[in-house]
Order: structure tokens, then sequence, then C-alpha cells
């Protein structure tokens, strides 16, 4: 095949499929850049990416394809874990158009959708039914059904409802040259004609498809060609599910809906390790539960929720009343034999632990020490049964190859899922890779097992399956594939004559030498490409809504572009560190095209399960591109904005009424690049700092003891906010603490970090810490948010040899933090009254909200506080060309919450831009919790 075209080939088949598909054609780099890699430890460079807008799109790009020579990957939400929806020709991106749900028919309890339809997003459509789709694997929120048919996945549900061939009725496919067919139930004289040879093959094999393939509920590996067994009813459609893309795709599929019960209790079971858990879960599965699924104390980091244990097992039981399924859910809890359980029915506290079990895929890939580890034995499978021990040998092997890893899974069906840190950097731990694989491999087929147990075999596993199925049946299967796909263009170098296991890993195109950075990394050695590697691909982040109180992805919820999500740019910032497709390093356009929608949230350094920290690396990324050059002018707009509104503090008053004269409005955005529908804040008549001074001076100060609060005078507050300060000062006062600000002229740098001055950050970061002297160390309020995570995090990475950095920030606090800490007796004045608002995403990512959420409970504040991000984000908001995402982001979630508030709501929003935010679209006026508290408490003298 045609993989690696010369340019002008490369050109003509570009112009090809603009010509026959209405679909968008993308031979560029970012289309290229953002699919040379799924969730796999694979990476294959692709020739361009075709969006197919329908069925025809499909047939007409697959014709083209074959005429060029050119193989083609079908690819979904590019989650996979085996390398399988990687390629090096043209990549199918069936996500972006056939997305639709065709038909839903409660009744008969099936669903007709196309391949691109999300999984969650089906199962919302079948909820009001009281139907789901059984099978869920831990990527639901952006798997599609396409990719779970290619890989037949399976999830923890299975143990119920089966995989995703248990739930397939029929299939429309096309096959690599446009031909199309529809498969189902019931061959014999009735298969297709186009596949010339399938009769005969089943029919001369009929000893070895009844004898070659393990009885296991997980078997996943290979081709499932006994389903084409006449006793099994000659079914197409199950024989196609787990193929991989390599024998055609997907265009439509019939799939079987279950009944979803109407209440569900979730069992959690301690044991000493998890072998014994192992062992028990097979004992679990007469009393019908909905999961048994496995997971080891090394893989939970907090174990918060869990009884005392070495390992435990969650059990779901379902019912139709939350009765019923705690009844049903308090017999499995006496029926094991465990040594600590525990039923969970309330079902916020059920939510905290699946979400402990479905990150499981992220945070593995770390080791408690930081270590990295990859997928390559993601998840095989044995008998249940014999699962118990099989870990115990799993375990035993590790250990004879020096490596480690943290097995967990769907203990009920015998499937392991594990990371292990495998050394895929140096020839020599790539070599102990491949011996371990092997040797593995043989480890699983003596206990009865299949390879792989829910994801596929990819490039991972299928050089492997000899050891499996036997010379005999995978010929067997190379025939069946090219009855199929006679030309070899369907995924080659997958499941059928694949590439070596230790072939196109993606680490070998990374620098060998620490890429010379601003930032320290400390979580990564202070290396940026281990930072890069951090993102594994499970694509947490290209989720149509975020989970919970959760901020990532903004921008991928605005414009529903892969290169706008976390994943996508941390795929473009490793083929910018490889230099193939993006060729140009630092100065790369497509990079910064990418990252200019990036809203530096650090909503991602929460949310992703491997804490990828895309605002930080947007700030290196901005650093390295405009070194030496002229910058956007709202870098030095809104990036100096602390110089600015010292220099204009004395002329507030002049400001602010010009800010109100449109044609100097509009000529002072169009210089500062500032958006024309922004309005321009202004800054207060009278700054936080002089107040405060102020009133000392004339010593209107009542003191309750001589206790002191470090106030920190951020940017915001001092000069716009100021009455968030004032506020502040009263509540803790009424705390019993006198306020006093650490310094003056002190800046956290958060301006120039967030418009990648990284220079300029360093320094005036210096400066701040030569000024703060004695105080250093002391428990510093920040009432900023964005200010508080900026002296958190940025300043001991921007200054990783100043001791003094890692000192200040460990002494940052919110407000409600330093109360709960420093004034654990204060009692809040009692405000009862519902809120609403937004929790800051900086807030949500690094600060935590925990101590605010148990003071607005002391102060009788009720209600929850949206995720997501308001959408202005500091500079972001505000910089010409963002408006449109800018809305969209606070469309999402804080004005829909605040507009849906009753009245006599009090809007909350501790961060400046939040405020603003609400202030510019809906017209609110929102409030510091400071504010809000303050209010409640005795009133002060008319200058306070």
């Amino acid at each position: 095949m045609a993989a690696h075209q010369k340019p002008a080939e490369r050109a003509e088949l570009a112009q090809a499929l603009r010509s026959a598909v209405r679909g968008e054609v993308d031979f560029g780099p970012t289309a290229r850049a953002l699919t040379t890699m799924d969730a796999s430890n694979y990476r294959r460079v692709p020739l361009g990416v075709v969006a197919p807008r329908d069925a025809d799109d499909v047939a007409a790009a697959l014709a083209v394809c074959r005429a060029h020579a050119v193989p083609v990957v079908p690819r979904g939400g590019g989650t996979s874990i085996a390398g399988q929806s990687t390629g090096t020709g043209v990549v199918l991106d069936l996500t972006r158009h056939l997305q639709r749900i065709v038909e839903l028919d409660a009744g008969s309890r099936t669903a007709v959708v196309q391949p691109g339809v999300v999984l969650d997003d089906l199962r919302a459509a079948a909820a009001p039914h009281g139907l789901t789709f059984g099978p869920d694997p831990s990527t639901h929120s952006r798997c599609t059904l396409g990719g779970m048919i290619g890989n037949n996945s399976c999830g923890a549900h299975s143990v119920a409802w089966g995989t995703t061939a248990d739930n397939v009725q029929a299939l429309t496919v096309t096959r690599y040259g446009g031909d199309t067919l529809r498969l189902g139930r019931g061959g014999g004289a009735g298969f297709p004609a186009a596949l010339v040879g399938l009769p005969e093959l089943v029919g001369a094999d009929l000893a070895l498809l009844r004898t070659g393939f393990p009885a296991l509920p997980r078997r996943i590996s290979g081709y499932a060609l006994d389903a084409l067994l006449p006793e099994r009813g000659t079914d197409l459609a199950r024989a196609f599910c787990g193929s991989e893309g390599t024998l055609g795709v997907v265009t439509e599929a019939s799939v079987r809906l279950v009944e979803a019960p109407a209440a569900r209790a979730l069992v959690v079971l301690a044991y000493a390790d998890e072998s014994a858990a192992a062992e028990a879960a097979p004992g679990l599965l007469p009393h019908h539960p909905l999961t048994v699924e496995g997971m080891a104390a090394d893989l939970v980091r907090e174990p918060t929720g869990l009884p005392r244990g070495g390992a435990w097992l969650f059990v779901e039981t379902g019912g139709a009343t939350p009765a019923e399924a705690g009844a049903h859910a308090e017999r499995v809890l006496r029926a094991a034999d465990a040594l600590d359980g525990v039923v969970v029915t309330d079902p916020a506290g059920q939510r905290a632990l699946w979400r402990v079990r479905e990150d499981a895929a992220g945070t593995a890939t770390r080791m408690p020490d930081g270590t990295e580890a990859w997928p390559g034995w993601e998840d095989c499978a044995v008998p249940p049964a014999r699962l118990g021990p099989y870990l115990r040998d799993f375990r035993a092997l590790l250990a004879e190859h020096g490596l480690r890893g943290t097995p967990y899974g769907h203990f009920g069906d015998g499937c392991v899922h594990v990371r292990i840190d495998f050394d895929l950097l140096n020839p020599e731990g790539v070599a102990r890779f491949r011996r371990f694989s092997g040797e593995l491999a043989d480890l699983v087929v003596a206990h009865g097992g299949s390879l792989s147990g829910e994801h596929g075999d990819g490039q991972a596993r299928a050089e492997l399956l000899p050891r499996m199925y036997g010379d005999e049946l995978v010929a067997l299967f190379a025939r069946f594939k090219d009855i199929w796909d006679p030309d070899g263009g369907m995924n080659p170098g997958i499941l059928v004559r694949p590439a070596r296991l230790d072939e196109n890993l993606r680490f070998e195109v990374l620098p060998r030498r620490p890429v010379d950075v601003a930032f320290g990394y400390p979580d990564d050695g202070g290396d940026f490409s281990a930072a890069v590697r951090r993102c594994v691909g499970v694509a947490k982040c290209r989720t149509a809504r975020p989970a919970g109180a959760g901020v990532m992805c903004p921008s991928f919820r605005a414009t529903g572009e892969e290169a706008h999500s976390t994943r996508g740019r941390a795929r473009l910032l490793h083929e910018m560190l490889a230099g193939e497709v993006i060729t140009d390093g630092w100065r790369s356009e497509e990079v910064r095209d990418a990252l200019d929608l990036c809203l530096a949230c650090k909503g991602c350094r929460g949310d992703c399960p491997v804490g990828v920290d895309m605002a930080t690396y947007k700030a290196e990324f901005l650093h390295h591109h405009y070194r030496g050059r002229l910058r956007p002018a709202a870098h030095y707009a809104m990036g100096w904005l602390p110089l600015w509104l010292r220099t204009a503090s004395p002329f507030a008053g002049v400001l602010s009424v010009l800010a109100r004269v449109r044609p100097v409005a509009a000529l002072a955005k169009r210089l500062a690049g500032i958006a024309p529908e922004r309005g321009i804040p202004v800054p207060a008549r009278e700054t936080f700092t002089r107040w405060l001074r102020r009133r000392s001076a004339r010593g209107t100060v009542i003191l309750s003891n001589d206790r002191v609060a470090l106030l920190w005078p951020d940017t915001f507050t001092n000069h716009f906010s100021p009455e968030v300060g004032r506020a502040a000062v009263r509540v803790l006062e009424s705390a019993g603490r006198t306020v006093l600000t650490p310094g003056r002229g002190l800046c956290c740098g958060l301006t120039y970090v967030s418009t990648g001055q990284l220079d300029r950050a360093r320094t005036v970061m210096r400066r701040t810490l030569d000024r703060i002297g004695a105080v250093l160390g002391d428990p510093l309020v920040v009432l900023e948010p964005s200010c508080a995570a900026t002296l958190r995090t940025d300043l001991p990475e921007l200054l990783p040899d100043d001791p003094r950095a890692a000192e200040l920030a460990g002494s940052v606090r919110t407000l409600a933090q330093y109360l709960e800490e420093c004034a654990p007796h204060w009692r809040p004045p009692r405000l009862d009254r519902p809120v609403t608002g937004q929790t800051h995403c900086h807030q949500h990512a690094v600060l935590g909200d925990a101590a605010d959420r148990r003071l607005r409970e002391r102060a009788g504040l009720t209600g929850e506080l949206s995720g997501g991000c308001c959408g202005l984000a500091g500079n972001f908001g505000f910089e010409r060309g963002h408006w449109n995402v800018s809305v969209a982001c606070a469309e999402e979630q804080l004005l829909p919450s605040v507009r849906a508030a009753e009245p006599g709501t009090q809007v909350l929003a501790d961060g400046f831009s939040c405020r603003t935010q609400l202030e510019q679209l809906g017209g609110v006026r929102a409030r510091h919790l400071a504010e809000v508290l303050a209010e409640g408490l005795p009133r002060m003298p008319p200058d306070e």
C-alpha cells in the first residue's frame, strides 16, 4: 500500500477526495498531528484526515483510497489502547458528522445509530424510556458506538449485559472500494455474494472453529469466527464486532437496549489483597449483580470512603426502588466473605467512588513515586475462577522482570487492566518490554485466557496471537481478512500480518535530552517532554459536558474541535518536539493557533486523570514562540496590567469618564487588542491598599487582640474591586484578627505568566519575595483565586531554586481556608439564603473548595455552585477574536444557572473575571463570599 507518498501524489489524493466527498478533507500538519496517536504506546503518521458527512461520503472516500492504493483507518473517539486507531494512510474521522441517533424504538428496545454517536448521548436518549445500552467502558463520556463495535468494548456492567457484540443486532458496513453490505444473523446460502469464499472457509474448518476458541466471557482477541458456526446462527454482525477497522467501516448499527434499574446501590467489599478479592468475585455472581469490579490499594491514592483493606470489590446492585436495590446490596454484603464492607445508597457517594474507578486508566499511568507506567498489557482476561491464581503468577512475573504495575478491572469477568512501568525510552527497556510481553502471553494462555479482554489486539498483542490460537487458526484469520479486504487497504498492520509489538512506539521520536524550558516541571523531573508525555489519550477532555463540578475542557466544548481539547494540544506539542509533522519547533503556527483558544483555566490540572497542565504548557510555548519578536498588542496591554494600573491609579476618575466615551473606548480597545464587544473595566478611585493605610492612620481599627492576618493585595482586588478587600477586612476583624498587607508593590506575576512573558514574571516574583521579608511563611489570605493559584503553583515552578518561593506557595490560603485553620472558633453570620454562581476554575483545579463549602454551609448559604469556566478567564475573554468562545463558555453552565435561580438568590463569584463576565453578559452583579459574609456582620461606622 502507498502509505508514504510523495508530495505531488499526496496533493493529487487530497484533491481527488475533495472532489468526491462533501465532508472536510484536511491534509495539513495540524490534522495529521492530531491523529498520529490514540491512547496506546503507538504512533503512526497519516497522510490526511477525511470527515465524511454521511454513508455516501464514506463509500466515496473508500473508493478514492482504493484507486490510489492508500490504506484507510476508521477513527472514533481515538481512545483505543492497543494502537488500532492510528495508521499511515487516510484517517476517517467519524465523530464530526456521523453523530445521529437515527431511531430509538422503546417498544422493541432497539436503537439505530451512526458510528460517531457518543455512548453517553445514546444512554441519555434511552434514559427517559427506562432503557440504556449495556456495555459501558470507563470512556463512556467520549467513546463512540463505532469504536465500541470495532473493539467489541465491554465495560463495568458486562457481568449483567455482556459485550458490545452481545448487544448488536445488525450492521451496515462499507468495504474498501466503496461497496456496502448489510450484516445480521442467518448466513448459510444467504452469505453476501461479495464475500466470495466465506461459506467455504466456514464449511471447511468447522472442527477448528468449534474447538479453537477458549470459552470465557471476555474473549476479545482475534476474529470471532466461531460466531459463523451454524449452531450459533451464522451471525455475521457478531463476527464483524471486534475486527478493529480491518474489514470495513460501520456506517449504521442496530443495537439492543436493556432495561435500566430505576435505583442502584453499591457494595464496597474489602479484602487483604487483590488475589483474595479476585477469588471472592466468582462467588458473588449467583446474586446477579450489575458489576463486580476490583482494584488494589496501590491504585487508590486517597482511599476516602473505602473500608479498610488492601483491595476492594465494587459490587453494584439494582432494583425498582432504592429500598429494593439497597436490600439486594445488603444480601450481597452478608454473603460476601470480606474483611469489611459498606453499602452506599447515596447517589453522590456512589458517583464519587465510581470516579476513582473510572479515572484509573489515567491515574494508573503514574506509579505512587511518580514513575511513568504504560499500557500494552492493559486488559487480558482469564476464566473468573482462575483470576486469583493468575494475579499471583502475574505479580511474580513482574517481580522477575523488575517491573511494577497496578492491576484493577472487571474481576467478575476475569478481566484485568494494568499499566506497567516499562522503560520505553531506551533500547534495553524496549527489549525487556518485548521479552515480558511474550512471557506474559504464555502465562495468560496457560490460565486458559485471552490476550485481550476488552480493548482488542491492535499492534500491542496481535503479533502474539499464534501463542493463543495456534498457527492454523491465525492463518484462518488471515483468509477471513482477505475475503473482506482483498486489497489489504483496511487498517493494515493490525490483527492480521501485524507490525511487531515494539515497532512504531510513540516515544522514539521525542528528544533524548531535556528541552531548555522556563518552568521547573517538578513532577516530571524538569523534563518538558515528560510533561507532554503525561497525556496518554484517554480523552476525558473530549466530553460534551464536564463531570459534576468539573471544568476541563471548556474550549473543546465550545468548538467541538480536537485541536482545542487538552489532548489535541498535547498531541501537537508532542509532534512539535518530534519535528516530523510540525517542523518549526517553538515557532510553530499550528501549535500557536491551537493554544490560542486555551483559556488557561487550569481545569485539566485538576480534572485530567494524569494531571496534564495545559495552562503551564501554553505559557511555556508563548515564552519561546515570541522570544525576540513583537508580541500581540494584548500581551502588552493586559500582560503588563499591574504596571499600567499603578501608573494610571492617580487618574482613575478621568479614566472612568473617558471609558464611557465610545470613540475613545473603541480606539483604546483597537490599540490594546481587546475585543470590540467588550466593556473596559475602569479602576476604582481609591485602591484597597490606600483605603487600608488611610483607615489605619486614622485609628479607626478596633482591635480585639494583637493577632495579625496577612491579606495579599492582588491587582484585581486592589484596583478594580476594593470593596472585596474592605469586606474581607471586616470578616477577618470579626474573627479577632488585625489585618495587614505583607508589603508594598507586591505582584504574583499572573498576567505575565498567562501571556507567556516568563522572564518578566520571574523578575516580578523575585522582587515580591525580596519585599515580603520577615513575614514569609506566615499564613497568607489571597482573595483572588487566580492570583492564589499563581502563588501556589507558578511561583515555585518558575523559581524552583529559590526556597523562598516554595515557602510562600505553602502559605497561601483562601479566605475560607484561613478562617477554618486560624480562627476555628469563629462563627460566621447566619444568612439563610440560597446561592448560585460558579467556583473559580483555578480554585477548583489548584486550591480546592472544600473549606468554602463548609463555610457556606455554616453561614446558611444553600445551593451548589456550577462547574465549568466563566469564559472570561483573565485576559482570554478580553482578547480580540475570543468573544464567541468566551460567550459559549459562559452559556454552558454559569449563565443558565444564574437565570434559573429563584428571586432573592445570591450570586457568588470570587474571581474578578467571573464577576465581570456576569455583569457584561448577564447584567448581574455577583459578589465575593467575603462581601456576602460582611453584609451579615454588625454594622460599622459609615466610613468603614
